[in-house]
């Protein structure tokens, strides 16, 4: 066995987390960095007076079979969504609903997406290893021990603080978020020139809920569908929440804008983009009653439009790693394939 290292990763979504266990399991010591409140990334749940939404990542599939070992360790806590989806096609402002043959398997863990990145996660917590609301500012070498790693970071209320004595530093963020990171290191341009090319898009997400709905007789509002991939020129994906297994009943609709729109409209605020995408949810789904609750949220860095094309990058001459979804996909496995085969290369 190499010996132990310790190692800093900045962020805490579920690459992050499926390299940091990895890395504890082999005998190494982790620190993990995080700017929010939370972890999982886009594996998010937002709650509201009416019900949950998962305003991130919409579920997931299992095609490697080390992802599908990992799930077994908890094996009550993701469940099967019958998803019913359909395509909806609009021509010329007409929408027709095709439903989709029967797909692969899609999972969600209950009660919301969150559960699985916070089961993962709680090791990590208990034993003190991740650090909340603090932001990595800067990569540089450490100042007694220049072999090794130190990281500026600010927290809350602009307190700063920096972080040492790390034999390798792995930045488990977006593309985007880990460019402007390695920016601040020089040790870091061949790494900086191989993720030059990827591109990944924003995301603007609807959330809304129809108390109204829960009637005798009325088991659902609008369409006979529970998801749907759109080719609306606003919404690319539908969702409703109620069908998910482990939800609450009320009326839930989960709406998400397609990449175009949502980079077109990116700096738009929360009320127009409300507006518009309430507008395209009543065109694609028929539903034109006004909805209890409305909420809004805007992801940065949602889709991988150019993925890096491997599944992680390591320097193991600077002890410098990246990982995550965006270096081969989109998808919730992505991220955890990422996050582990990284692991296994510093191992």
């Amino acid at each position: 066995m190499t010996e132990p290292k310790h190692i800093a990763i900045v962020g805490v979504g579920l690459a992050a987390i499926s390299c940091a266990r990895t890395l504890v399991q082999a005998g190494h010591r982790v620190t993990l960095l995080e700017k929010s409140h939370r972890v999982g990334g886009r594996m998010a749940t937002r709650s509201s007076p009416f019900g949950s939404f998962d305003h991130g990542a919409q579920y997931f599939t299992v095609r490697d079979s080390r992802f599908q070992q990992a799930l077994q360790t908890t094996p009550k806590l993701c469940k099967a969504w019958s998803a019913n989806t359909v395509r909806v096609l609009d021509e010329h402002g007409n929408m027709t609903a095709t439903r989709l043959p029967p797909a692969e398997p899609h999972w969600v863990p209950a009660p919301g997406m969150n559960a699985l990145p916070q089961r993962w996660a709680q090791s990590l917590l208990d034993a003190g290893c991740i650090e909340m609301h603090t932001k990595v500012t800067q990569i540089e070498a450490d100042a007694l021990a220049p072999r090794r790693w130190q990281l500026r970071t600010a927290g809350q209320n602009d307190a700063t603080h920096v972080y040492s004595g790390f034999d390798a530093v792995v930045l488990a963020i977006p593309a985007p978020q880990a460019r402007a990171l390695l920016d601040t290191c020089a040790a870091a341009a061949p790494l900086l020139a191989k993720i030059s090319k990827v591109t990944v898009a924003p995301c603007w997400t609807l959330m809304l809920a129809f108390p109204q709905a829960v009637q005798p007789g009325l088991l659902a509002l609008g369409p006979q569908w529970n998801a749907a991939r759109s080719t609306h020129n606003r919404i690319a994906w539908l969702a409703r929440e109620s069908s998910k297994p482990g939800r609450e009943s009320i009326e839930r609709w989960t709406v998400q804008a397609n990449a175009q729109w949502s980079a077109d409209h990116m700096q738009d605020d929360a009320a127009r983009v409300q507006a518009k995408l309430l507008k395209a949810f009543a065109e694609v789904t028929g539903i034109h009653a006004q909805p209890a609750h409305v909420d809004t949220h805007r992801w940065l860095y949602a889709q991988t439009i150019q993925p890096l094309g491997v599944s992680h990058l390591w320097d193991a001459k600077t002890g410098l790693g990246l990982c995550g979804d965006w270096c081969l996909g989109h998808r919730v496995e992505n991220a955890f394939v990422s996050g582990l085969e990284l692991a296994l290369s510093i191992v």
